[in-house]
């Protein structure tokens, strides 16, 4: 694989042509990796370039004991993990949000004290929803005034309960889920919105009876998951860059292979083409836990204003600041409600998308839970990121397609939490 160099700007295409192979799907990874640590292996885990999300789990995984070899062919690193978590650790899961709640619920089963930690923009993120639901479960954590550093005793047992989330989240439903392993009898976890399955799949295929029925999940436990062999597909966020530049573009035709095409993941496809965009999906392989597909995207079509509320936020929140992209391309005022969420991401996102927004020339509107833009005239600008890898990769796809006359980003190398080789695939499109 080669990484091309984070350039200094990024200046609209003439054209944008390409075949992609994307990063392995993040959510999946980590849950992959916690699995079938739980499950004590031996189990092989392989994922195309995995970013350093990914591999915060990894590192923490190691330090509790667990046994993880990975081994690099091209692109393409194979995790071979054996044995389970068994001593005490402090773990730094540096920026990843995902590592820490999931990690805080698989480790309240098991007869270990951790104390979760990460870098100073995850320990400005809240903790404390998910500190209450393992605490319900009769698990003992401690966070600092609601944040990390957050403090685990782990019991061998739990007690069965139902679990109402105050917020629709799969990192929520996910870390009770893992602790309800050590559960005798059923729990559930109700939720308030539709949340990606990922973690009901991962466990299903490693022989936890676990179902969901609309938005109640609900587990049988105590039972210990059965290894489970994987490749982890190609992440549908990773395609969504492609997608938006494409829609947005005069002149594009990107086609995305080997993507995760979890009906829980595919909402942005549904509201491309809600505004007019000409994006076709197509299931290749439906044989797996997770069914995997192809994405294709064609430009030169005019967009239309869209309204985003209620429960299409969170099936899109990873999304939002290149939705916000393709809001500022379209024809209309178009308006995000309901996604007070986004203030405390890796960045407060409504500010930082706003901001950004308004530097490259487009019409917008803050509001306290979204945001209204429209188009107007493409300017030059420099993009604060605030380290965060949404907002940068947001910004290069402004200008990649024309919506911004040119960016330059203030860290574009913080990408690779999530796209370690975003920068050579953008270079790919942008020269094919």
């Amino acid at each position: 694989m080669t990484v091309a160099t984070a350039p200094a700007s990024v200046r609209p295409a003439s054209r944008l042509r390409g075949r992609l192979e994307l990063p392995a799907d993040k959510s999946i990874g980590h849950r992959a990796l916690i699995v079938n640590a739980l499950a004590g292996g031996p189990a092989v885990v392989e994922m195309r370039t995995p970013g350093r999300d990914v591999l915060s789990t990894v590192a923490c995984l190691q330090e509790l004991g667990v046994d993880i070899m990975a081994a690099a062919d091209g692109p393409i690193t194979r995790f071979t993990i054996s044995g389970m978590p068994s001593r005490d650790a402090t773990l730094d899961c540096g920026n990843s949000g995902t590592t820490m709640r999931l990690l805080a619920g698989a480790l309240s089963g098991l007869p270990v004290r951790v104390v979760l930690d990460g870098d100073a923009s995850l320990r400005a993120r809240p903790m404390e929803r998910v500190a209450s639901l393992l605490r319900a479960a009769g698990a003992e954590v401690a966070t600092t005034d609601g944040h990390a550093p957050m403090t685990i005793v782990g019991r061998s047992e739990l007690s069965a309960v139902t679990h109402r989330l105050p917020v629709a989240s799969a990192q929520l439903l996910g870390a009770a889920a893992l602790a309800a392993l050590v559960a005798r009898g059923e729990t559930q976890i109700e939720s308030p919105g539709p949340t990606r399955d990922h973690t009901e799949r991962m466990l299903a295929a490693a022989g936890v009876p676990v179902r969901r029925d609309s938005l109640v999940t609900t587990l049988s436990g105590p039972i210990r998951p059965r290894p489970l062999n994987l490749t982890v597909p190609g992440d549908v966020s990773s395609a969504a860059p492609w997608l938006v530049a494409g829609a947005v573009h005069a002149d594009a035709e990107v086609t995305l292979t080997g993507v995760g095409l979890n009906p829980t993941r595919t909402a942005l496809v549904d509201l491309l083409r809600r505004m007019g965009a000409d994006v076709e999906s197509r299931i290749t392989d439906a044989g797996g836990p997770e069914p995997l597909g192809e994405l294709r995207v064609r430009g030169g079509r005019p967009l239309r204003a869209v309204r985003i509320v209620g429960g299409d936020v969170a099936q899109l929140i990873d999304e939002l600041p290149l939705i916000a992209v393709a809001m500022a391309a379209a024809d209309g005022i178009s308006e995000l409600r309901d996604a007070s969420e986004l203030r405390v991401k890796e960045s407060d996102r409504i500010a930082a998308t706003v901001a950004g927004l308004v530097a490259i020339g487009a019409s917008v509107e803050e509001l306290p839970d979204g945001w209204r833009v429209s188009r107007d005239t493409p300017r030059e600008a420099r993009i604060v990121t605030h380290g965060d890898h949404r907002i940068a990769i947001a910004f290069a796809v402004a200008a990649l397609g024309g919506v911004a006359s040119a960016v330059e980003l203030d860290d574009p190398e913080c990408v690779a939490v999530s796209y370690p080789s975003f920068w050579s695939d953008l270079a790919e499109v942008a020269s094919s």
